[in-house]
């Protein structure tokens, strides 16, 4: 009997989590403007129980999902009786209304945790930030129960079986990327929070700027990894052997990624200078609208993508208003508040400042390009003005310049000084890396089998030019110290975050350039016997046999492989699927990775003459694309831990205690 309840208690859990978000939004933002202190108390324990009774109701989902309780249609459409259990659990998320329940989960889940890790905070300050996230979960909460409910059933008539998760799904990629998408897309809710709250309280100075930096490098750090495995799915999962595809969808995770990575270092500049206040701020409000706007494209039914879950106009509908309401009264607030923050902090056009400023205008013309190549050929098909299509070409042909612009200011960045410095001491320091970035990342690409490619030489110069610096910032900061091992363990963590995410960005553009250059790909048809030579290594198939899995049916290649020269071979298994509920056929290709190359074989269509249609696929430093994201992710990780970063209020800074009047109110 209680098991057949299950449906029930979670929905009504999500409507008591619905209405303690309301009271989460309202009386401590209402405390904050009266300065009512018992009000302002509610924030804590609304966030909880907001928590508690979301993860119920999400926990009834999983548990319908486990059961096989085809009387819910969400379990009904997206599971069946044949999915091993750890596919049900990921199914979960692996649809529309399931997937808006995980988001509105991890949403009260930062939440929570904002209010938990802000004790030392000022209370007004904490009020506001819980507060605003409250509405944030008020609108997503009402979004999952009138147009997304994960509860509704099929009674009386509910299928003997479900119709099963659709097979491209069936993936381990499926338990790892949404989760790690959505803590990044969700995370900057906080940052948003705190931006806000920091308006509507008047206090643009440096204290809020640090208390923020952490959830910004925590989200960053999130919305990266979840990027890289996005990547690393649809390289093996979709057999085609490709990495990134400017898919529209791909790219609505891009945007908040390129807007945070500015606002990380607007954040900086903010704390330790006190400029860019306004910046810092339009960046936040920024950075949380595009993952909405993320969330509208892939959930709207405006794109035909393999990534993207409803086809639902009401739901587009819903969350174009959410965003409508989210970005309009955020922008209103900014200009009403920000022309009251005074910028009295002066810098040269050759410093530290200029730089980060710089870079970060070259982040957003990245973002407002992939920005304008997503949104214009559905505003077109919109007002009926046309179909057009924008593909590889037009982003790689503004993307890739403006990165390397971007890595030229980042290797400056690193030993240059704030305010002001000396061109010719910049030079100094700087013009040994230079030459040398030059001279190594245009010789390195003769030593790949003698065959030059000046694409693959910009993007060793570019990334080249990174890292030298960064070495010459470790060698200046250690040398002054009795010894090399002491000069660098006095380094903070926050520095050893900054070396390392950029680090990554080099690995990145390393495998970028050379996979992109020098990828060699052959389609071949290829039976028992048969053989083909790529890269250097022979691709034997020495039989062809079935085998049946869970809910699948499967032929199965075995490929013999032997590099020229070499007397061991190994042995490769791609296969073509047969998916039984659904009757839907799938690649699952074979990879044999390795850290300069990966081979990559996939079976295509069988030729009825027993051979089938193969591409064998030879992918030099492909593992770097990764590799270098979770670089970036373990720097931003590591900045978080630094206990600077954590310093939240001094006796010294009675405007972070909420001591005193802000100079910003004042103002």
């Amino acid at each position: 009997m209680l098991t057949q309840m299950i449906p029930e208690i979670g929905h009504y859990a999500l409507v008591i989590a619905l209405l303690l978000a309301a009271v989460q939004a309202v009386m401590p933002l209402a405390g904050a403007a009266t300065r009512r202190p018992l009000w302002m108390a509610y924030a804590r324990p609304m966030a909880a129980g907001q928590l508690l009774f979301v993860a119920i109701a999400y926990a009834c989902l999983t548990t319908s999902y486990l059961l096989d309780d085809f009387s819910v249609a969400n379990v009904a459409n997206n599971s069946n009786s044949m999915l091993p259990w750890y596919y049900k659990a990921s199914a979960v998320w692996g649809n529309h209304e399931g997937s808006v329940l995980l988001w509105s989960l991890m949403l009260a889940g930062w939440g929570y945790f904002a209010a938990r890790f802000s004790r030392e905070l000022p209370r007004d300050m904490v009020a506001r930030v819980i507060g605003v996230l409250g509405l944030v979960c008020v609108g997503f909460l009402a979004f999952v129960l009138i147009t997304s409910n994960p509860f509704e059933r099929l009674l009386p008539n509910m299928p003997q079986d479900g119709a099963d998760l659709n097979p491209l799904l069936q993936d381990f990629g499926l338990i790892v990327h949404p989760p790690m998408l959505y803590m990044g897309y969700v995370g900057f809710s906080v940052v948003f929070a705190f931006a806000i709250a920091a308006l509507l309280g008047g206090r643009l100075d440096a204290a809020w700027t640090r208390w923020a930096r952490p959830w910004t490098n925590l989200a960053w750090a999130f919305l990266t990894v979840g990027i890289a495995l996005g990547s690393w799915w649809a390289y093996y999962e979709l057999g085609w052997g490709g990495w990134w595809f400017w898919d529209p969808v791909e790219n609505a995770s891009l945007l908040p990624w390129l807007t945070g990575t500015a606002l990380i270092h607007s954040l900086a500049v903010t704390e330790k200078r006190g400029a860019f206040k306004s910046w810092t701020v339009l960046l936040a409000i920024s950075t949380f609208s595009l993952s909405l706007l993320g969330t509208f494209l892939v959930r709207s039914g405006v794109l035909t993508s393999v990534h993207a879950f409803a086809n639902d106009p009401s739901r587009g509908f819903f969350i174009l208003v959410l965003l409508g309401i989210t970005v309009g009264l955020s922008l209103l607030l900014f200009a009403l508040r920000a022309p009251r923050v005074s910028h009295q902090v002066g810098f040269t056009w050759l410093s530290r400042d200029a730089l980060l400023l710089i870079n970060n205008i070259v982040l957003v013309i990245m973002t407002v390009t992939v920005l304008m190549g997503t949104v214009y050929p559905l505003l077109l098909d919109a007002l009926d003005l046309g179909k057009i299509s924008v593909g590889p070409p037009y982003f790689n042909a503004l993307f890739v310049p403006l990165t390397v612009i971007m890595c030229v200011f980042m290797g400056l960045g690193p030993l240059s000084r704030w305010k002001r410095m000396n061109g010719r001491e910049l030079w100094r320091r700087l013009g040994g890396a230079a030459v040398a970035a030059v001279l190594i990342g245009a010789v390195a690409p003769l030593l790949y089998g003698g065959e030059w490619n000046a694409w693959v030489a910009i993007g060793l110069v570019a990334a080249l030019w990174v890292v030298l610096p960064m070495l010459r910032d470790l060698y200046d900061k250690a040398r002054g110290a009795p010894s090399w091992l002491a000069g660098l363990r006095r380094l903070s963590l926050a520095y050893w975050g900054m070396q390392l995410g950029h680090l990554g960005v080099a690995v990145t553009i390393v495998g970028v350039a050379v996979v992109s250059n020098y990828n060699i790909e052959r389609n071949v048809r290829m039976g028992p016997g048969d053989s083909v030579q790529v890269a250097g290594y022979t691709f034997t198939m020495t039989e062809l046999t079935s085998r049946r899995g869970a809910n699948f049916l499967a032929d199965r290649a075995v490929i013999e492989v032997q590099r020229d020269g070499s007397r061991r071979s190994f042995t490769m298994n791609p296969e073509k699927r047969l998916y039984i509920a659904r009757g839907m056929p799938m690649t699952q290709v074979a990879l044999r990775p390795g850290f300069f190359r990966d081979l990559y074989v996939a079976m295509g269509e069988d030729l009825d003459d027993g051979s089938w249609a193969m591409r064998v696929q030879f992918k030099p430093f492909v593992r770097w694309l990764w590799l270098g994201a979770l670089l970036m992710a373990a720097g931003g990780i590591l900045a978080v831990a630094d206990k600077r970063y954590r310093r939240l209020a001094t006796a010294r800074d009675p405007e972070a205690r909420g001591d005193a009047k802000p100079r910003e109110a004042a103002a």
